[in-house]
């Protein structure tokens, strides 16, 4: 069945909305067009009751596509050690992100990320909406550019506000900061370095919260 032009993830909703049913749906969503090329739908997972911490990012990546969950790649894992390091516990957060397939492009061999285009996510915002509404959190920290301006408006800009509480619907407090996907690509050791050092101050601001 192709995807319709003007459809969305709204199509594809249950009936009864709890983490359970709204994961079992998003499974076969077609409401863009990147679940054609994608291996499957990587939904959010992680505490969906009294969940301090909800962290949104921009899309799955290759490992991610392939392994059916979040955060599990490179960024993830780089994200895992800075978590540990600002003192947080990521099996009491959700993780999650603004689309749920992975789109890429051929290079030789390998899957390039491809950064998703305005009408994907508008298709996908229900998901998000959705888990929001479900995981309730007590903090929303957006990770890089692209959830912070899906959430926070388009004119928000990580790279001046990041660390910052702001002001939203989604949860009593929310900040923005860099995705680990970003700190990978550093030109050099010591960028890498830097930009690591102010991810981790700032999830140091949020565990300050929560502890």
């Amino acid at each position: 069945m192709p995807a319709i032009p003007g459809r969305s993830a709204l199509d594809y909703f249950p009936n009864q909305i709890n983490y359970t049913s709204l994961k079992a749906a998003a499974d076969g969503c077609m409401g863009c067009d990147l679940y054609k090329t994608a291996t499957q739908t990587v939904f959010g997972e992680g505490r969906i009751r009294a969940a301090e911490i909800m962290f949104v990012g921009e899309q799955p990546g290759d490992e991610e596509d392939l392994a059916g969950h979040p955060f599990v790649g490179p960024a993830g894992r780089l994200f895992d050690k800075a978590l540990i390091e600002a003192g947080i516990d990521r099996q009491k957060t959700y993780v999650t992100n603004v689309v749920k397939h992975f789109k890429w492009k051929p290079r030789g061999k390998r899957r390039i990320h491809e950064k998703p285009r305005a009408g994907e996510m508008r298709a996908c915002e229900p998901w998000l909406e959705a888990e929001i509404q479900v995981v309730h959190p007590d903090i929303l920290v957006c990770l890089g550019a692209t959830a912070a301006q899906a959430l926070l408006g388009k004119d928000f800009r990580v790279t001046q506000m990041h660390g910052m509480w702001i002001e939203s619907s989604h949860a009593g407090k929310t900040m923005a900061t860099v995705h680990p996907s970003s700190i990978l690509r550093a030109p050099d050791s010591e960028t890498r370095a830097e930009q690591y050092a102010a991810f981790v101050n700032d999830l140091k601001i949020v565990a300050g919260v929560i502890n």
